[in-house]
Order: structure tokens, then C-alpha cells, then sequence
């Protein structure tokens, strides 16, 4: 073996093990993330008129203790036990931190028409204006949502139903998209039954959302967009109203996302980064993602997309387990109307029980896109330590496109009890499989006995 050959079989050596090893990124993506600032300052919302007593309209009290905030530089509103009821959006201000005590419930009104005039958002990843989210911040520095008490959207009478009316404006909003709309154009509001969402902070930064419970929200739960330096931790969810996803990162960098029980409607955490040409238009990727020892139940626990026209990179999942049935544990989907790209996506040291598929990548989502050319990159996804009793369907699922073939895919040490279709590759470059096991752990091979003989 010549000197040069050796040498190249040790750098592609090195290259494997570090691609299962190395977690000096992640650290440091983690040293960037502060979360916010709390002030010092503490204002009882009692005091400023509001009245937990479950029908008294504590809103006007929000929007009087926010202008006080805002005038002498931020603090912390501490609503104490009782049911405060809002008839309309919390509309924040930078350094306040809304802090619900244990015993306190913020119960928004279910009527639309409280949520208008409508806001600067977006809805399934196309910029638009649309009814307000119920809790909102936009262009806003140091804002924290803490305590144990509960957020109630009390959306099931009317948000909730409107799934199955909102598929014309829904079209409308796509077709804005893809002809180039100015934003300031595509207004939405009332007749169009595009839901809000529960918590929206649109272009913040140092963000600090920690402990509260979730309910009953009228479409996602928890919305960053293009915001930055986020720690979402101990939230709890018991959120299953149609589309209730708890988190949703979209166009947004370093976040820790940590200790979280889920019990949504939908999928736990999903990455996002807008959709064709909003997300193409811009240069905004979700990045530097850090999801650990969360406890998943829903639909799926972490996906990416579909909406990722701008990029997602530098995603790390890890220390993670199951609180109840998941559909899917990892799943990346695109389409060929998407462009952008998915890559450097860490996956690792996560139990699931039952699911139907265990780790899913498509680049044919929903069959859309099939006349376009936008396609993604997907690349250097590691998946290691993940075990899991039962896939109902497929193990690890592998679909790329020929015109761009999925790409370093690394798998170590994946334990399916359980799996119809272990495993299913298409249109992919360089995967490698170590220490897998489908269906069980083959032992000592047995000895040959009469019985094994064919031939008389």
C-alpha cells in the first residue's frame, strides 16, 4: 500500500469519526445564548385594574401597565393567582417580563373581531397582515413569558373550526407569494379564517419564554420569527386544538429549546424559513437550533419544513424521549418548489416507542413542485444512538430527487424492535450505516444439522 493511498484511507477515517463526534459547534452556539434580560422593576397587574376573577376584561389594564413599562425602561409584570380574562392581543414592549404566577390562567376571549385591526405576521411562512396574534411583540429587545400558571386561547369554538374555510384565502396568499405581492398588499382579516397565533415575537431579539402551560391555542402555539437568542425551557404543553404546534422557529438563529413537555395536536417543534419566494428572496436561514432532554408526544416530534426556502443548518437534537405517541421522530421534508438547503443536522441519543416511522427525508413533499426546479440541498445529517421499540411503517427513509440526490448521511448505532420496512434509500450519495440493528440483534450464527442438509 502506497504511502499517498494510506494516507487518504486515514483522512476519510477521520472524517467518519468526527462526524459522529465532534460537539464543539454546538458548544459554542450555546455560549451565544443568553435569553433576555429581566428587569429589576415589579409591577402587580392588580394593581393597575385587573381582576382575576375569570369576566372582569383585564385588557385594559395590559395596555396601561405596557405604556408605564415602556416609559421607564421595562419591568416585571407579575400576575398572581386567579383567571384573567382579555377580550383582544397583548401587544408587548422591550424589557418586560410577563410573569404568570402559579394558580394564574391568561384566558383570551374567543371572538375574532377582538384580534383586529389586523398586524404586520405571517401565516404558513408567507408575510402578510392578518387577525393579531393573541400575544405579540414585534421589533422588541428583552421580552420574557415565565411562571407557572397557564395561557389559555380558549379557541375552540371559533379558531378552531375554521380549518376547513380557510383554503381560499390560503391559495390567495400562496399565489401573493409566487407572483411577488408587495407585502403591503396581501391584507387578511375577516372572511378569510387564516387563524392567529397563540404567541408570535416577529423580528426580537434575547427572548426568555419558561414554565408556563399552553392551551388550547387557536393555530401555532409559539411563533419566532426572524428572531434571535431565544431560551424556551420547563414549557408544558397540553395543546390539541387543530394545528396546535407547540414551537415554531422560522427565519430565526440560536435558540435553546430545553426540558419542554409536549402534548400537541401537531408536530412538537418545527423548523421553518419561509415559503418559495418569500423564503428564496431573503437571506434569513434558521440556524444554530439546540433541542435537548425534551419529552415528545403528538405528531411528529422534530420536522423540518416544509416550509425552508431560505435554509436550515446547524440543528442539534439530542438527550431527548417520548411522553406518548409520536408519528414520526425526525422528519425533513421539502419540494421542488422550495429551493434552499437542510444540512448539518445532528440527531442523537433519543428513545421513541411506537411510531410510524422512526426518521423520514423527503424531497417530494405533498407532491407539489412537480413542474419546478427549485430544489434543495440536503447534506451531512448525522443520526446516532436512537433507539426505538416499534416502526410501524418504515425505519429510515431516504428520498432525494436525481436532479439532487440527498448527500452524507451518517447512521450509528439505530435499534428498531419492531419495523415493517427497515430501511428505504432513494437518490443518495454517500450513507453509511454502523452498528444498526432491525428487527433485533442477530447472535452466534447455529451449526449445521441433518435437518440443513439439501442435497440427498
Amino acid at each position: 500500500m502506497t504511502y499517498k493511498r494510506l494516507f487518504l484511507m486515514l483522512c476519510c477515517l477521520t472524517a467518519t469519526i468526527n462526524c459522529f463526534a465532534d460537539d464543539s459547534q454546538r458548544d459554542a452556539i450555546l455560549s451565544q445564548i443568553t435569553g433576555a434580560k429581566i428587569s429589576e422593576t415589579v409591577i402587580n397587574i392588580q394593581k393597575m385594574g385587573a381582576k382575576g376573577n375569570g369576566t372582569a376584561d383585564c385588557l385594559p389594564a395590559f395596555k396601561k401597565v405596557f405604556k408605564k413599562a415602556a416609559r421607564q425602561g421595562g419591568a416585571r409584570i407579575v400576575v398572581p393567582a386567579g383567571v384573567y380574562y382579555i377580550k383582544g392581543p397583548l401587544h408587548l414592549v422591550s424589557n418586560v417580563c410577563l410573569e404568570i404566577q402559579e394558580g394564574a390562567t391568561l384566558k383570551f376571549a374567543p371572538e375574532p373581531e377582538y384580534y383586529l385591526p389586523a398586524v404586520k405576521t405571517s401565516w404558513e411562512a408567507t408575510f402578510l397582515q392578518n387577525y393579531s396574534p393573541f400575544i405579540y411583540g414585534f421589533q422588541l429587545h428583552d421580552v420574557s413569558i415565565i411562571g407557572k400558571g397557564t395561557i389559555d386561547g380558549n379557541a375552540m369554538t371559533t379558531f378552531a373550526t375554521w380549518r376547513s374555510k380557510q383554503k381560499p384565502a390560503q391559495q390567495r396568499s400562496r399565489d401573493m407569494n409566487h407572483n411577488e405581492t408587495p407585502v403591503s398588499q396581501r391584507n387578511f382579516g375577516e372572511g378569510d379564517y387564516l387563524r392567529p397565533h397563540l404567541i408570535q415575537l416577529f423580528d426580537c431579539e434575547r427572548i426568555t419564554i419558561k414554565d408556563v402551560l399552553i392551551t388550547n391555542s387557536p393555530f401555532w402555539c409559539i411563533h419566532l420569527l426572524q428572531s434571535e437568542n431565544a431560551i424556551l425551557k420547563s414549557i408544558r404543553y397540553d395543546a390539541k386544538l387543530v394545528n396546535n404546534d407547540g414551537i415554531e422557529p422560522e427565519m430565526s438563529r440560536n435558540i435553546l429549546i430545553e426540558d419542554v413537555h409536549f402534548n400537541n395536536g401537531d408536530d412538537n417543534v418545527a423548523i421553518k424559513s419561509g415559503r418559495d419566494h418569500d423564503g428564496r428572496g431573503t437571506a434569513h436561514p434558521s440556524e444554530n437550533i439546540i433541542i435537548r432532554n425534551c419529552h415528545f408526544k403528538g405528531l411528529h416530534a422534530v420536522v423540518l419544513g416544509s416550509e425552508m426556502s431560505s435554509g436550515v443548518q446547524n440543528v442539534y437534537v439530542e438527550d431527548c424521549d417520548y411522553a406518548g405517541y409520536c408519528k414520526r421522530g425526525l422528519y425533513i421534508k421539502t419540494n421542488p418548489d422550495r429551493g434552499g438547503f437542510i444540512r448539518n443536522i445532528s440527531f442523537r441519543n433519543c428513545v421513541f416507542d411506537e411510531v410510524e416511522d422512526l426518521f423520514y427525508i423527503t424531497s417530494m413533499y405533498g407532491g407539489e413542485g412537480q413542474d419546478n426546479t427549485f430544489f434543495t440541498d440536503i447534506e451531512n445529517i448525522t443520526v446516532e444512538n436512537i433507539q426505538c421499540r416499534k416502526a410501524r411503517a418504515g425505519g429510515l427513509i431516504l428520498q432525494g430527487t436525481k436532479a439532487k440526490p440527498l448527500r452524507n448521511i451518517r447512521f450509528r448505532n439505530i435499534t428498531i424492535g419492531e419495523v415493517k420496512n427497515a430501511i428505504s434509500f432513494d437518490d443518495t450519495e454517500d450513507v453509511i450505516l454502523k452498528d444498526c440493528h432491525f428487527g433485533g440483534k442477530a447472535g452466534v450464527p447455529t451449526q449445521v444439522t441433518e435437518k440443513d442438509h439439501i442435497f440427498k
